[in-house]
């Protein structure tokens, strides 16, 4: 059955619902006709009023057709309860001051002359430098939503200490998390001082402490379980690969069929994170597979295709895919596909393999990044008893060793 999933998205200065799926003409009639959705030849996806009502109707009209994948719009209208936008003014301070709210298809968010060029500048900036487009997309809705919050304030016009009391309005009134705030401050950073020139202008700002979290790795069982329970050929081609070389999901999504050389068996991974290409094995598991699945699917270009042949597959989609499966053999939500990617390296430690040559797999900069799973590896945890085992062996020891 095809996944639709359903997101927000900016589509000509208004906040619409994108409709995404696996090309498929009956889905295509449907959305016109049912849902009166329209076709956006720029965002290339379907999209249509950005309301619960209009969730609702598409979900009703896709029973028993295709499955809707609607977290990501759930997770929105938690977020924005009353489906709106915020009518900002200025306090005193520059910050903004919530006066009214009004229905998001009604009137979007303008930002002042001044503040709309800086916007242009800073993303012509980015661009100029060449940043990743996952980076330009994140710092792009970092800035706005702070440009956004000036009002009528131009951002050029604030000091380090200004930016200080932005942030700390953050912390307590927002209560955005960590994480949050460090895309925050690194878009403001990056404004100040790569667009402005103004250098050191963030020397004096602390940066909150980020959370250590560690990785969230699936046992070996549950993988082997997981991947064999699948149906699909394309999915459990995707999946397959995937974990066996240890791969993100913008990564296995992007290759091509060039890029898989089944003499050296190794795949190429091209432009990754941080812009760099690299080398990972194919598992010989792996391309019986993929042999199998090109032989059904015959893929063009990309490996795995979307909805245009000549588009790749779309990493939401590859998420879906892999919650679905593996939430089949009892796998907690919290997992991710990216959880294939740690226990990829969990499990290749575990089995002995050196760390520097999972770095390199992996791709890190830091072998700080990859010493990260020294800390979930049983390998030298299971050989430590505890103490409360101990006792009790000791004391069944003694009362079997009493005549």
């Amino acid at each position: 059955m095809t996944t639709v999933t359903v997101k927000p998205l900016i589509h000509n200065e208004t906040q619409v619902v994108g409709i995404y799926f696996e090309k498929d003409i009956k889905l295509n009639i449907i959305l016109q006709k049912a849902v009166t959705a329209k076709w956006s030849r720029s965002k290339k996806c379907w999209y249509m009023a950005c309301n619960k009502e209009a969730c609702n109707k598409l979900a009703n009209a896709l029973k028993g057709i295709a499955t809707l994948d609607g977290k990501v719009m759930r997770d929105y209208f938690k977020q924005n309860p009353l489906d709106t936008t915020i009518i900002a003014s200025n306090d005193a301070n520059g910050l903004m001051k919530i006066n009214n709210r009004v229905p998001l298809s009604i009137k979007p968010i303008r930002l002042c002359d001044a503040n709309a060029k800086a916007l242009t500048k800073f993303n012509q900036t980015l661009t100029l430098k060449a940043y990743s487009t996952n980076t330009i997309r994140t710092y792009n809705s970092e800035f706005s939503v702070f440009l956004q919050t000036l009002g009528n304030t131009t951002a050029e016009s604030f000091t380090t200490e200004r930016i200080k009391a932005y942030l700390f309005y953050c912390h307590t009134t927002l209560k955005l998390s960590e994480n949050t705030i460090h895309s925050r401050m690194n878009s403001l950073k990056f404004y100040y001082e790569q667009v402005l020139g103004m250098d050191k202008f963030f020397w004096e700002i602390p940066r909150p402490k980020k959370p250590y979290i560690l990785p969230k790795v699936i046992s070996e069982e549950k993988i082997l379980k997981g991947l064999q329970g699948i149906i699909n050929l394309k999915h459990k081609a995707l999946l397959y690969t995937a974990y066996s070389a240890g791969l993100r999901v913008s990564e296995v999504v992007k290759i091509k069929i060039a890029d898989i050389d089944s003499d050296r068996m190794q795949i190429r991974i091209e432009a990754a994170k941080g812009k760099k290409d690299r080398m990972v094995t194919l598992a010989t598991a792996t391309l019986e597979v993929l042999r199998l699945y090109f032989l059904e699917y015959k893929p063009k270009k990309y490996l795995f295709e979307g909805m245009n042949a000549e588009e790749h597959y779309s990493p939401r989609s590859a998420q879906v895919v892999f919650n679905q499966q593996f939430e089949r053999i009892g796998l907690p939500k919290y997992f991710s596909f990216h959880s294939l990617r740690h226990s990829y390296a969990t499990h290749l430690l575990e089995n002995g393999t050196d760390i520097k040559y999972i770095q390199e797999l992996l791709g890190h900069n830091d072998i700080k990044t990859t010493l990260r799973y020294t800390h979930v590896s049983k390998k030298a945890i299971e050989k430590i008893e505890s103490p409360l085992d101990k006792i009790l062996r000791k004391n069944s020891e003694d009362k079997n060793g009493k005549v």
